[in-house]
């Protein structure tokens, strides 16, 4: 009886909740070895996987997915997110220099990680379409570039110096307002731009039904054709181990399929268009293919 090798593959994934049980063993395959070699942040490694093609499957921001898809990288997404949340706490200014509307950011500078930075796009995408704000009138103040060496900041971006803290930036009033998510300094003076924002994701949730995708899993183009029972069961294993903590997880938190992630996902493809992340619109079908598509259907 004819039988299928195993394979590892270089796989770039963070500890999760939902991926914990593929990190320790309890969600295992005699097809596929995953060799967790990615750093442990995951995002470190995305221009390693994009540029230098370091890893065979892994996590990779939504953001990120469409302008490889856009500039023609080898990746397909497999229908399921790793992560994702409510992005309305991410950004922040210092109250001490005066209550700050989110239309205020207009002719100001706001700092970000990166311009295609995820928690950017969609704490913008939530500044203009739910309180109006002009994005093109924001100076989008970045200390890092994108993960494709093909994309450029459009003409509103400013990069600022090496080892600049944005953070700090913004406590010292330098930056009107920052766009950090988890990061915005640990200070009392932190006021949210967005205001009561838990409440605002929750009624957004209930008026669109939609939530905010961080990253999605990725395979390599030619797994897909060489191996997809591999794909299968890295498929299997991510479904098996998030259900093992499927009871504890939010409201917000993106749920597993195509067609379950369909609005989710043509949100980020609209958002990103208009931030000018991408030149063209693009369909969601695209960002998979015809093996990855049908997985759990």
């Amino acid at each position: 009886m004819a039988t299928t090798a195993t394979t590892t593959l270089r796989t770039n994934l963070a500890d999760y909740p939902v991926t914990a049980a593929m990190r320790d063993g309890r969600v295992s395959s005699d097809l596929v070895t995953l060799d967790f070699c990615g750093p442990p942040q995951a995002h470190n490694g995305f221009k390693a996987m994009l540029r230098e093609n370091a890893y065979d499957c892994g996590e990779l921001a939504i953001v990120t997915l469409l302008q490889a898809k856009a500039f023609g990288k080898p990746w397909v997404a497999l229908p399921i997110p790793v992560n994702g949340r409510f992005q309305h706490h991410c950004a922040g200014y210092n109250r001490n220099f005066g209550v700050l509307h989110p239309k205020d950011i207009e002719g100001k500078r706001v700092g970000v990680r990166s311009y295609t930075q995820t928690t950017g796009l969609w704490i913008r995408g939530i500044l203009q379409h739910e309180y109006g704000v002009d994005l093109d009138k924001v100076t989008w103040c970045t200390v890092n570039d994108g993960h494709l060496l093909e994309y450029s900041d459009p003409a509103n971006c400013e990069r600022l110096p090496k080892g600049s803290d944005i953070g700090q930036m913004m406590l010292d009033g330098e930056l009107a307002a920052t766009l950090q998510g988890v990061d915005l300094p640990k200070d009392p003076r932190v006021e949210y731009l967005v205001p009561e924002p838990f409440e605002a994701a929750k009624e957004w949730f209930s008026r669109t039904g939609a939530v905010c995708i961080n990253h999605m899993f990725v395979v390599h183009e030619e797994l897909t054709r060489t191996r997809p029972d591999a794909v299968r069961e890295i498929y299997r294993m991510l479904v098996e181990s998030r259900a093992l903590v499927e009871a504890d997880l939010p409201a917000s938190y993106p749920p597993v399929g195509l067609e379950a992630n369909r609005k989710n996902i043509q949100l980020a493809i609209d958002w990103a268009y208009e931030q000018k992340f991408i030149a063209e619109k693009m369909s969601v079908d695209s960002l998979f293919n015809d093996m990855t598509a049908s997985l759990g259907a």
